[in-house]
């Protein structure tokens, strides 16, 4: 069993091999951290409504429920010694109701405060980071007060749930408005939201934290190609100065502090022409654009996430090698797959989903390189994401 410290959020001092972790969600993510805990000598627990879902595929047991049942996850909780989830969607209440009977180091602040869009900007601004400008809406004579602040273009997002462009509506101009308020008039509510305005950047970057609540680490700035809302392409690292590096890890250190953060934190960032740097989002574990770690660095996204669960000590990451990381939605499935023996530099990751389906993330393919732009262009050039259109650089955060 692990020994717990004094501190209300149930870190572990250092969890042993043997012990088990628990997983709320078995996607990819919870999938990939599995496979880094058994190298930990850690068991493997997992709470997923899909039966032999990706996570369970490399888990000791799966537990088959939603994840709002609290009776599961209860259950969930006693079979193991810490709990960690892959995804923000979690019932932070049902968490809370079982700290009695088992660690969850990442506490559940964290969670709340990225569920939640407007908690969300506040913390990151309470920290003197930027963000866009945004305003809290609660129904539309927020919005039409929010428009006069703001202005076009604009989106619109609901303050909880959304991901991947869901549950957003870009505001272009007076007509978008009119369609909300006849939507709203119609008998279809505004769900509590806030109302963001459009940077104009030049390139979308990540930077991952990872921490055991005293100490943290970082790795580096990446750059982000997003197509749809969806992530296709990141290059590990960005191509940016030094100060522009160093800015992005001390606000990344900034609010890992701020959280006392175990596991890994992943901070979506713009990259501004003037080398500024504005704070998208955040996302309380491990990130898409963080995969190209496994190969390309010391120590990989979901190593450290595991380590600082564990209470582990964490080294400083290097990375090893430049790297580009694509992904493979369901369309991607069949064209890489054809090409995987005429390229043996491609690093294959495979999700085991069991529906292929379009835009769907069922893998990614991770290449190391010397020239990451180059190596970019070279992926394209096989066809296989001719899907994928080019999108411009001003874009809703």
């Amino acid at each position: 069993m692990p020994s717990l410290s004094e501190e209300t959020h149930g870190k572990v001092d250092h969890l042993l091999p043997g012990a088990t972790m628990g997983i709320v969600g078995g996607g990819q993510l919870g999938r990939m951290m599995a496979l880094s805990a058994r190298y930990h000598g850690l068991r493997i627990g997992v709470l997923d409504p899909t039966p032999d879902c990706p996570a369970a595929q490399v888990a000791d047991f799966q537990i088959t429920a939603e994840y709002d049942d609290r009776a599961a996850i209860r259950e969930l909780a006693r079979r193991c010694d810490v709990l960690t989830y892959e995804f923000e969607n979690v019932d932070a209440d049902a968490l809370d109701a079982v700290r009695d009977i088992v660690a969850i180091p990442q506490g559940t602040d964290l969670l709340r405060v990225t569920q939640d869009r407007v908690r969300e900007k506040t913390f990151i601004n309470d920290h003197g980071i930027e963000t866009a400008p945004w305003r809290q809406v609660d129904g539309l004579d927020d919005l039409r007060s929010a428009i006069e602040r703001i202005g076009y273009p604009s989106v619109l997002k609901t303050r909880c749930g959304g991901y991947d462009g869901h549950g957003q509506k870009v505001l272009r101009g007076p007509e978008d408005f009119t369609e909300v308020e006849r939507a709203v008039g119609a008998g279809d509510p505004l769900p509590p939201s806030i109302l963001e305005g459009f940077v104009d950047f030049s390139f979308e970057a990540s930077i991952l934290v990872s921490g055991n609540g005293v100490d943290f680490v970082t790795f580096p700035i990446v750059r982000n190609e997003h197509r749809h809302n969806i992530l296709h392409m990141t290059l590990a690292p960005a191509d940016v100065d030094e100060a522009v590096a160093g800015r992005a890890e001390k606000l990344a250190v900034s609010l890992a502090k701020g959280f006392e953060l175990a596991g890994t934190l992943a901070i979506e960032l713009f990259v501004m022409p003037d080398d500024g740097l504005i704070v998208n989002e955040l996302a309380p574990r491990p990130h898409n654009s963080g995969h190209y770690t496994i190969e390309a660095c010391s120590i990989d996204q979901f190593d450290a996430h595991v380590r600082g669960i564990a209470g582990v000590p964490l080294p400083q990451p290097r990375l090893l090698s430049p790297a580009v990381m694509v992904n493979v939605l369901g369309q991607h499935v069949a064209p890489t797959r054809a090409l995987i023996p005429d390229h043996p530099e491609w690093n294959v990751h495979d999700y085991g989903k069991a529906d292929i389906i379009r835009n769907r993330k069922m893998g990614h393919i991770t290449v190391l390189t010397d020239d990451p732009a180059a190596e970019a262009r070279r992926l394209d050039d096989t066809g296989c994401w001719d899907d994928v259109e080019e999108a411009g650089h001003e874009r809703d955060l």
